[in-house]
């Protein structure tokens, strides 16, 4: 812009100021009256000393403009990529998660399922050794009562056998007696019987000669 086109620019400014400056004021007002023609010649007036390089500018904001509006629309897209995305992510991370805990659950079933299973056969292997020790000592006692009778039997039988026993030791003893008195009175009798013999055979030498 010219020394001279900045000085024309600064008249046309000054003209507009004094204009609205003298403006004739409303009453009871604070606006003012201005001649429509005039300030529409002082307007064009300075529409015209402006510079090109307005025009220029006007165009860069018209661009900058069209830039924000496409920066903009971007951004929006972008946006609604990204929140696609996320969606997406989520939707993934989501059947992930549940197949994670479907897995989770099947397993803690399996878990529980066998648990229960072992702990089924850990009581059932309890009652049957129950069972078995119930039998166990039924087989025992019964062991025991007959172990009783037959003990009770053979104290029975014992004391039968040792009756019998004396009973016949005391018969051959009174037999032993007999047969040795019986022995005893025949040798006695024998015995004075020689004794008588033997007395009369002595009678019979008479006395010894001296």
């Amino acid at each position: 812009m010219t020394d001279h086109t900045l000085a024309r620019a600064d008249e046309v400014l000054t003209q507009l100021v004094e204009l609205i400056e003298t403006a004739r004021t409303l009453p009871m007002s604070s606006s003012c009256v201005v001649p429509r023609e005039r300030t529409l010649d002082l307007l064009d007036a300075l529409r015209d000393v402006l510079p090109p390089e307005l025009t220029e500018a006007r165009r860069v904001v018209t661009q900058r403009d069209r830039t924000l509006s496409e920066a903009d629309r971007l951004a929006e897209q972008q946006l609604r990529q990204a929140h696609e995305q996320a969606e997406a992510a989520l939707a993934t991370a989501q059947a992930q998660a549940r197949t994670i805990r479907e897995a989770a659950e099947q397993q803690a079933r399996a878990s529980q399922a066998a648990a229960a299973a072992q702990a089924h056969e850990l009581v059932e292997s309890g009652r049957r050794e129950q069972r078995q020790l119930v039998s166990a000592d039924a087989v025992y006692q019964a062991a025991l009562a007959e172990a009783a009778r037959l003990r009770a039997e053979a104290e029975e039988d014992s004391r039968a056998t040792l009756a019998a026993a004396r009973a016949q030791a005391d018969t051959l003893t009174s037999q032993a007696h007999g047969y040795a008195y019986a022995t005893l009175a025949e040798l006695v009798e024998q015995l004075q019987r020689l004794a008588a013999t033997a007395e009369n055979a002595r009678d019979a030498l008479g006395q010894p000669r001296p």
